[in-house]
């Protein structure tokens, strides 16, 4: 089931994998101008996007704009499915990601290597949209301490490292931070970026220091889900100590 936090759901969606089903956490905002989605999920995931968005009686086009918090494929996968179905959808991101948004610059991550993990139906996916990030128009470049106009004032914190243009937001009425890929729970414990993932690991665990200062109930991770287990206490432990 998908989970509301207030007017902040987080989405539940499911990678397939060798080994199971690796479950992924965009983040569906409800404002009062319409709704914004926080990441679009993995290549070939448009249909269980749709579905989710269902289940909770909104439409594609309530969807606003997209906030894409970095330029990997299971961040950005249904970009070019959304574009498709929403004309006007405006999408957000931080100015060093939109060389690799708009296909100026490959993807950093997207190499050869991953490329032949992929299925083959799924690859004919991604190839369509590496086709059409030419064609995308940010609309908005968010830069690090913006305050977005989104759930009574949102935080934008760049968080590089993971990516050169890595972003985390802040939602300060509700002391919800939502890390993307800055932290994992591996074992109901969180733990910084994964290192072989993370292509300037230094400098992403530098960026753990920006996220010591807030006041944080509850972390959303990408890749793990929700934190409580007194967050701010163990980011501190990591920003201190990345190997606690």
């Amino acid at each position: 089931m998908n989970q509301p936090i207030s007017s902040i759901t987080v989405l539940n969606l499911h990678i397939p994998t060798p080994t199971g089903s690796s479950p992924i956490h965009p983040v569906l905002l409800r404002d009062e101008d319409g709704y914004t989605l926080v990441d679009t999920g993995m290549i070939g995931q448009f249909a269980e996007l749709q579905s989710a968005l269902k289940q909770l009686d909104v439409t594609l086009a309530d969807i606003k704009r997209v906030i894409l918090t970095h330029q990997d494929i299971d961040h950005i996968g249904n970009l070019g499915a959304l574009l498709d179905a929403i004309p006007g959808l405006e999408v957000w991101a931080h100015a060093a990601e939109i060389p690799y948004l708009t296909g100026a610059q490959p993807l950093i991550k997207f190499t050869p290597e991953r490329r032949a993990l992929l299925p083959a139906p799924v690859l004919d996916l991604a190839d369509q949209l590496l086709m059409q990030l030419p064609e995308i128009n940010i609309s908005r470049i968010l830069a690090d301490g913006d305050i977005l106009p989104l759930q009574g004032g949102t935080q934008v914190i760049h968080t590089p490292g993971h990516t050169p243009g890595h972003l985390c937001l802040y939602f300060g009425e509700q002391q919800f931070l939502l890390a993307a890929d800055e932290l994992r729970i591996v074992e109901d414990q969180l733990v910084g970026p994964a290192p072989p993932a993370t292509p300037d690991m230094p400098e992403a665990l530098r960026s753990l220091n920006k996220l010591t200062s807030l006041n944080v109930s509850k972390v959303l991770c990408y890749h793990g889900g929700e934190y409580t287990q007194d967050p701010e206490k163990r980011i501190a432990e990591l920003a201190a100590n990345p190997e606690a």
